[in-house]
């Protein structure tokens, strides 16, 4: 029998299907963010990269609609910039697989 393959992370971003709402359950702190003692770590630590950053800017952009709802960037934010909140039911990630 074969194995099954081993997916990236990127691959199995392409399995989930999304259903965002019309408003963000991601909100941001911008003045707690901009004193960032953890040196951005949302900007890495999200395998769906919600986060990003335009050179030169200080402020954190979300692109909350491909939010794969694991909240490891609440854990990650210690300076608690990021206030995530369950999005509203039938809304967010539907996983197809597994």
């Amino acid at each position: 029998m074969k194995e099954p393959k081993q997916l990236k992370v990127e691959d199995k971003l392409f399995t989930v299907k999304y259903n965002p709402a019309k408003e963000s359950h991601i909100k941001i702190d911008h003045e707690i963010c901009k004193r960032c003692s953890n040196e951005r770590i949302c900007l890495n630590i999200c395998p769906a990269k919600v986060y990003t950053e335009e050179e030169g800017k200080e402020e954190i952009h979300i692109a909350f609609e491909n939010c794969l709802e694991c909240g490891t960037c609440r854990i990650a934010c210690t300076d608690n910039a990021i206030d995530w909140q369950c999005p509203q039911g039938g809304m967010g990630v539907c996983y197809r697989y597994g």
